[in-house]
């Protein structure tokens, strides 16, 4: 591979060296690409120009943010473009209830900011403390109050964009689509695809959450730019501004944990506790529940538990949030919980929810030889199918001798999978290939969703064309086009590339070549510690 010459005009940091390299061509997710440079651009103006350079040498751009994107999509072969240093946070507006950031701001130090005004950020994703504004926006990020509160999507009011010409521009709800911009006119002229938006809005309208394609659907309802920009992971433009709603922060909260013999009493429960009002209900299945029990703590619920559900309702006050965990504890009990414990005060609900958490640590102290490999780890599947869907993974991973750990989100049918997989052990490679084919034969069957909530990267592209129609593909094909005509933005996430694979390198693989021992350090540290938010040049420094 010739390595690119630094763009004449470009102020920000230009590094083609091995160092440089090797410590972005990972991510959270399994994947290993190495970039043919990193830039870190000195503002959205020097962004343009390094976006102008690349249009004229037909250069690959890839935006990436903290890098905890599991799909692989902030990694490529192309220069990777770090945003995650643009941290501004501007002041609150109280009156809109509305706060300006940069790409780079963290999302727990946004809600932070909120908070000091009584306002909270609602989109809440596990990764919070580490992951960037702009890579939720980019997503179509949620977390666990999307049962009440949704995805990232009606959230973002206006960003901040660069496009594939160099072009900037602000697209912003209710205020006309900026004029002037080439992409933007191409969109909006394009022939057919206002009508394949309204034909394509009913596919996987049974799932409560979706990041994969493009946001027709949302468009479709809304003609707003904005919600086809946000879930685009850096296809269409580079984000180098987003502004977002807020709301009042909770008065009250109670918890409730249910124990239950089986997942389909469980699966019943969830969507009681979702009509009666509780803004989020986890899934803890059974195995989550064996690695959580090895923590050597207390074990919260009976050994014949199958699954369990874990349920956050809010109230004006602490009586009314008191009375919504009662109902919440009836609802469980009714439809068969062999154990409920309820929350009232801020110590049990901690200690409640510590639980959910729990696996997570405990599986970085398991045989270090099994590695947590992400790769079936976002699908939502129509709430009446959850069920069906959970057994039919755990039979998948017994089928092909992997244990695996399952959760998620069952207020919204949303599952979370973590296979273990020993890369000692012959044949793991086609074993993993084996659970994945398997896994998306299970989620097109049951009409699912392969991203619920991580967006499509590079993993789940090649694998779109199962879960969606031919006519939703051509449109997608069609809104890439439109923006981006020559390719160089993010290609082959959203928009398949020819001979793409779901898997190619797994940077678990013990064959591959070692990285340079600076990256590898410095990927070691950011895996151990979960040091996402660190800026990973200044990391390989560190490890000199």
């Amino acid at each position: 591979m010739t390595l690119p010459a630094r763009p004449s005009d470009f102020r920000g940091v230009f590094r083609t060296d091995d160092d440089a390299r090797a410590v972005y061509s990972e991510s959270a997710g399994i994947a290993r690409i190495w970039p043919r440079a990193i830039a870190v651009p000195e503002d959205a103006e020097d962004l343009s120009r390094l976006v102008q350079w690349a249009a004229a040498t037909g250069t690959p751009l890839i935006p990436r943010g903290s890098g905890s994107s599991m799909p692989n999509g902030s990694i490529g072969d192309g220069i990777v473009v770090d945003l995650s240093r643009e941290r501004g946070i501007g002041a609150v507006d109280t009156s809109t209830r509305t706060i300006r950031v940069g790409p780079g701001a963290l999302r727990n130090d946004v809600d932070r900011a909120a908070r000091r005004h009584g306002l909270r950020f609602p989109v809440d994703p596990s990764s919070g403390a580490f992951c960037t504004v702009g890579g939720m926006a980019s997503t179509n990020a949620a977390g666990s109050h999307s049962m009440r509160f949704g995805s990232m999507r009606p959230w973002v009011r206006a960003i901040d964009c660069v496009f594939a010409d160099g072009a900037g521009a602000q697209v912003r709800r209710g205020v006309a689509p900026p004029a002037g911009v080439d992409a933007v006119s191409r969109f909006l002229s394009a022939r057919g695809l206002t009508e394949a938006a309204r034909q394509t809005s009913t596919e996987h309208s049974r799932v409560l959450k979706d990041s994969s394609g493009y946001g027709l659907r949302s468009y479709a309802q809304s003609h707003e730019l904005v919600d086809l920009l946000v879930g685009s992971e850096g296809t269409l433009a580079f984000f180098t501004g987003v502004e977002l709603d807020l709301i009042p922060v909770a008065p009250a909260t109670s918890s409730v944990l249910g124990a239950f013999a089986t997942i389909e009493a469980a699966v019943v429960a969830a969507g009681r506790a979702r009509d009666a009002g509780a803004v989020a209900c986890e899934l803890l299945d059974r195995t989550f529940l064996d690695v959580a029990a090895l923590g050597g703590g207390k074990r919260q619920l009976p050994t014949e538990t199958e699954s369990a559900l874990l349920a956050e309702v809010e109230g004006n006050d602490e009586a009314s949030a008191a009375a919504a965990a009662y109902a919440v504890e009836a609802i469980f009990r009714d439809a068969g919980a062999t154990t409920v414990r309820t929350a009232l005060d801020r110590t049990t609900e901690t200690e409640l929810w510590e639980l959910r958490h729990a696996a997570s640590p405990i599986l970085a102290r398991l045989d270090p030889n099994l590695r947590s490999m992400q790769f079936i780890e976002d699908c939502a599947i129509p709430p009446e199918n959850l069920a069906t869907y959970v057994r039919g993974v755990r039979a998948i991973l017994v089928a092909n001798e992997t244990r695996g750990v399952i959760f998620g989100h069952a207020g919204d049918a949303h599952v979370h999978v973590n296979p273990l997989v020993d890369v000692n052990r012959a044949g793991w490679r086609a074993r993993v290939d084996q659970i994945l084919e398997s896994v998306v034969m299970l989620t097109a069957a049951l009409g699912g969703t392969l991203a619920g909530e991580h967006g499509d990267g590079r993993l789940r592209t090649p694998l779109m064309a199962r879960i969606w129609s031919s006519e939703a593909i051509a449109a997608f094909r069609a809104v890439k086009a439109a923006f981006d005509p020559l390719g160089i933005l993010n290609p082959g996430v959203k928009v398949s590339l020819p001979g793409e694979r779901a898997l190619g390198d797994v940077k678990y693989d013990l064959e591959l070549p070692p990285l340079p021992a600076r990256a590898r350090a410095a990927l070691a540290r950011v895996e151990h510690e979960r040091a996402y938010a660190e800026f990973r040049l200044d990391l390989i420094a560190e490890s000199a």
